[in-house]
């Protein structure tokens, strides 16, 4: 194969599906070409995997109950398979199609909680409509509403808890989960609290219950792909990685709309405080991501899924060394949180740095890049390998032409892409990152939904899960030793035990 046909085939351009042109058998046999060394060398480290398409769950139906019906909550309804009859009226055609051609999780969605009245009506009729119908076909049926998590997680037909609160109540529900036996399904961060991700740990791992943390880039095929051509050893001695969050619009910057009827009347103030004693602000409630009583700004919203992401690949666990600098120098509202972030990850022992770095007033697209001595790759929604130009391992294959060096070579196809209901500049963010949607088997499928059906079929079968106690753990520590470091104005350590 000589270079013209090698750039043609290769350069940035996903091709054959699922893995790409390198990993697919056929490639160029199917046109009457032998495939090159480089190819036949790639294919003997890593094969395409023989995930199956994602289908009804088998075994006992799970009841699950919901606390938090905000963006996230509204969300994870959608991936489990309910959505209000005026949810599903109001979607376009492609986006109806993917929604309705989702399998069936076999759960029932048995209790919702939420604080602020009109969400919790509203909970409740998305979990009525298991028929997945419109206005003109629903059918109202009777689902338990709460108004507090502790009589949710104690109700004896819940088996198991979706959490997606504010990120203050994260642990406390999770505890009280755990404690009460019901297997847990947590949005990041895991706390806002150093001391709430060690009891959260403790509780899981004493009550034996399946503990999944929502990273549904953990399903993203352009990850799964990623963390194998790492661990293949395919980039050499990886030295440095560059991961980012670049967003540029107020509900990318967490400005969410305020119900102009939300008030005392309607939110349960009292109850979603936590440990002070704030008069009832409206901002507070629904945009709690701006201030650090309630959330964890940027560390827990966005650096834990490039982390997660990262740590999927590389498996490096805790940094031994953060520093964290920024400000708020764009968005001049009421936020504590800064909106432009550099955080710098020290694993000496592992011979490697992680950057990681935010602006919330910009959108330029900047992907994950993970680099080594003999390749680096970019991870989004496609993923692309680059053969370094210094490279020994691939020194051959650089000689006969068969690979230009720092050239892309596609591994994984773009289907976000085709997604029409992708339109905002948070979801077209989200895709970048392939944390909407990924490609199983020619299928467009949402990551979410594929990460919810691991949970429950390690709750149903004992299986393994991909981002479990252990995972959450590392997570939440590394969020807050970055949340330490900008708040304290220190370098913060982590010594194998504790944070110093």
């Amino acid at each position: 194969m000589n270079r013209r046909d090698l750039l043609k085939g290769l350069a940035g351009v996903p091709v054959l599906g699922a893995y790409g042109y390198l990993f697919a058998r056929k490639t160029v046999a199917e046109k009457g070409k032998e495939a090159s060394g480089f190819q036949k060398f790639i294919q003997s480290k890593i094969m395409p995997s023989t995930a199956k398409i994602s289908g009804r769950s088998d075994g006992q139906k799970v009841r699950v109950g919901l606390v938090g019906f905000g963006i996230r909550g509204k969300q994870l309804m959608k991936s489990m398979g309910f959505m209000t009859p005026e949810d599903i009226d109001a979607m376009s055609e492609k986006a109806r199609k993917i929604f309705l051609d989702q399998p069936d999780l076999n759960i029932e969605v048995t209790g919702v909680c939420d604080l602020y009245r009109p969400r919790l009506k509203e909970a409740a009729r998305a979990a009525a409509n298991i028929e997945r119908k419109g206005v003109a076909g629903f059918t109202e049926r009777p689902v338990k509403q709460y108004g507090h998590f502790r009589d949710l997680v104690a109700a004896p037909d819940v088996d198991a808890v979706v959490i997606a609160t504010s990120d203050h109540w994260h642990a406390p529900v999770s505890i009280a989960a755990a404690n009460t036996g019901k297997h847990i399904y947590c949005e990041k961060a895991l706390s806002n609290k150093l001391e709430d991700v060690f009891k959260v740990r403790d509780a899981v791992k004493s009550n034996r219950v399946v503990f999944q943390l929502g990273h549904q880039n953990r399903q993203s095929e352009s990850n799964v792909m990623a963390a194998k051509v790492v661990q293949a050893g395919l980039l050499g001695n990886i030295n440095l990685v560059e991961t980012t969050t670049n967003r540029n619009s107020p509900n990318g910057a967490w400005l969410y709309d305020i119900p102009e009827e939300a008030g005392p009347h309607n939110v349960d103030w009292n109850n979603f405080l936590r440990d002070t004693n704030t008069p009832f602000n409206n901002e507070h409630f629904f945009r709690w991501r701006l201030f650090w009583d309630y959330g964890t700004g940027l560390n827990g919203d966005l650096m834990t899924h490039e982390f997660d992401s990262i740590n999927q690949m590389l498996k490096m666990g805790i940094p031994e060394i953060v520093t964290t600098t920024g400000g708020i120098y764009h968005w001049k509202d009421s936020r504590e949180v800064p909106d432009v972030q550099q955080t710098v990850m020290e694993y000496p022992s592992r011979h490697f740095s992680l950057l990681y770095s935010a602006s919330l007033a910009s959108n330029m697209y900047r992907p994950k890049k993970v680099m080594g001595d003999e390749a680096s790759i970019e991870v989004g929604g496609t993923l692309k390998m680059f053969v370094d130009s210094g490279s020994e391992m691939y020194e051959d294959y650089i000689m006969n032409e068969e690979v230009v060096p720092n050239q892309p070579i596609g591994l994984t196809t773009d289907m976000q892409a085709q997604v029409d209901a992708i339109s905002s500049a948070t979801e077209k963010y989200f895709a970048s990152r392939g944390l909407l949607y990924t490609s199983q088997g020619g299928r467009i499928i949402d990551t979410a939904h594929l990460h919810l059906e691991e949970w429950l079929n390690g709750i149903r079968t004992g299986a393994p899960v991909s981002c479990g106690i252990d995972e959450a753990f590392e997570e939440g520590v590394t969020a807050m030793m970055a949340t330490m470091a900008y708040r304290e104005g220190r370098v913060v350590r982590w010594d194998g035990r504790k944070v110093v």
